[in-house]
């Protein structure tokens, strides 16, 4: 692992502002550092950790109770998933991608002082045993005042592919039950506490049980009313007609080893998706961009 670190260092390190050091089990993460934010992003699933702008309380929330393992996924950050959304018989939840390790393409630091990741996956024998494409994917993640991640799928194939895809991210709040999500009034979205019941949304989405929603023809920004942090954090979204709200709440929970007792109340995924009956169909050649855009209002 010194000599996988050193190797990364050497390559992608930018002196006072990014630096890769272990994150656990040999696992490497990118450790950002500006006077505007700092940030962590794990290479196993290009999983952003981390994100807190400076004189801010964190933005994103992961578990204490979170395992760092080879193959496993982290509870919280923002877990990528592609390129199928919730679960598959027999396939792994929300695909492939969020256990692999990533390469690191590049890395910068833009004019505005913005910390620029670049990570990149290709197809292999192992991907292709799973699902039989080829394929390059990228996330761009860039730190700054706003958070910017950029999930972008290009199919390097010569037959059309179709994929349903989502930066599921976890964020903190002071407390859920005072929590509100504002601009989804008025959606459609598939309730799945209800067996994926149709419904509609009336006024902002408030917490007080399991939540487990997919808002669907939707590419509106969405706001969370953090009442007891006292702040708002706004979720902007590009190549998205979905957004997964997701809160386990106390019973739910505790299926989760790796959840603590209690942590639901400080924690909600406002997930930028194309999910559900949204899916994305890319011809031979053709590039497709998810992107979310976070920051403190």
């Amino acid at each position: 692992m010194t000599h996988a670190l050193d190797t990364l260092n050497q390559q992608h390190s930018l002196p006072a502002v990014l630096e890769f050091m272990d994150g656990g089990a040999g696992l490497p993460v990118a450790h950002i550092h500006t006077p505007q934010a700092s940030a962590r992003v794990a290479l196993q699933g290009a999983q952003v950790l981390a994100w807190q702008p400076a004189g801010a309380v964190p933005v994103i929330w992961v578990s204490k109770a979170a395992v760092y393992e080879p193959g496993k996924g982290v509870r919280g950050g923002v877990p990528v998933c592609w390129p199928w959304f919730g679960a598959r018989d027999g396939l792994p939840a929300h695909g492939f991608v969020r256990t692999r390790m990533w390469q690191v393409r590049h890395t910068a630091q833009d004019s505005q002082g913005q910390v620029v990741l670049r990570l990149g996956l290709t197809d292999d024998a192992s991907t292709r045993a799973l699902w039989p494409h080829a394929f390059d994917l990228e996330l761009v993640v860039t730190v700054g005042r706003t958070l910017t991640m950029a999930l972008i799928t290009r199919n390097t194939g010569s037959t059309p592919l179709t994929l349903t895809d989502a930066l599921h991210t976890y964020f903190a709040v002071a407390d859920v039950a005072q929590t509100r999500v504002q601009g989804l009034e008025g959606c459609d979205y598939l309730d799945k506490v209800q067996h994926m019941a149709t419904c509609r949304q009336a006024g902002s989405v408030a917490f007080s049980t399991e939540t487990d929603r997919v808002y669907v023809n939707t590419t509106a920004t969405c706001v969370i009313d953090d009442t007891a942090g006292q702040r708002h954090i706004q979720i902007a979204k590009q190549g998205s007609a979905s957004t997964v709200v997701w809160n386990p709440w106390s019973e739910r929970e505790k299926a989760f080893a790796d959840m603590a007792a209690g942590e639901y109340r400080k924690m909600l995924c406002v997930e930028t998706c194309n999910a559900g009956p949204d899916q994305i169909t890319l011809a031979a050649g053709a590039t497709h961009s998810l992107v979310a855009e976070i920051s403190l209002l």
